[in-house]
């Protein structure tokens, strides 16, 4: 079964939109820098998913670009997988566009890959397979 890892929302500063979300009653259960995606992250427990807010720490990190082209906002949905690697083979035979050829190293030790919002009828889409 596929399940909701998280969704992912650009932020431009991670301390100024927490406040929302703790005024709404999430707590903040972790926060680290991922430096192969130019990011820091804090993720925000709800009920079997999270919320992931991402916030840039490069001018030219993806959420950077998504900031300026978009503002900020819904950046992307992680659906959560068992073997990405397998994923990644099905979808491109089925004519699906990924955005690496390898997943890559994501938040908390997991390894991701992105499917081209093209592929996604608009929405850009994260495979997640998590860590150990």
């Amino acid at each position: 079964m596929v399940a909701i890892n998280h969704i992912g929302i650009a932020v431009k500063s991670l301390d100024e939109r927490l406040v929302l979300y703790r005024a709404l009653g999430l707590v903040e259960s972790a926060r680290e820098e991922v430096p192969s995606q130019k990011v820091k992250v804090a993720m925000l427990p709800v009920r079997g998913s999270q919320i992931e807010l991402l916030e840039p720490t490069a001018a030219d990190s993806p959420i950077a670009v998504a900031i300026e082209k978009r503002g900020e906002g819904l950046h992307h949905i992680a659906f959560e997988v068992e073997d990405i690697r397998a994923t990644m083979a099905q979808l491109k035979a089925a004519g699906f566009q990924l955005l690496s050829e390898e997943p890559r190293p994501g938040a908390h030790g997991s390894q991701v890959c992105f499917l081209h919002p093209k592929s996604g009828g608009g929405v850009l889409i994260e495979l997640c397979q998590p860590g150990h």
